[in-house]
């Protein structure tokens, strides 16, 4: 009867033990993909900004106007990186506590 109870204690034992390295190999997963897509939506705004920008600059009337464009232009480039840096940040801070147990 004792080696029964061991058997299923050293059984739950192992089972728990898979699922904590399972939850901590898919936790190490969850930044690294958080990073893809920040850096995946960080290319396209910046494509999609650069594109714009050129668009506006090829029907631009004066220099001064065309300036002000590209300004505006990268100005929602860098509002889209610090966008994308802060969701990451916030994936990171994420993940640790989930791992460290505190979520």
């Amino acid at each position: 009867m004792n080696e029964k109870r061991i058997q299923q204690v050293l059984d739950l034992e192992k089972q728990a033990r898979d699922i904590y390295e399972a939850s901590v190999s898919e936790a190490a997963q969850i930044p690294v993909a958080a990073e893809k897509e920040a850096q995946a939506l960080v290319e396209k705004a910046r494509a999609d900004a650069e594109a714009e920008a050129r668009e506006l600059v090829a029907s631009a009337q004066s220099q001064e106007e065309s300036t002000r464009m590209l300004a505006e232009a990268e100005a929602r480039v860098k509002q889209t990186e610090t966008l994308a840096g802060s969701n990451f940040d916030r994936a990171v801070t994420y993940v640790l506590n989930r791992v460290i147990g505190r979520e």
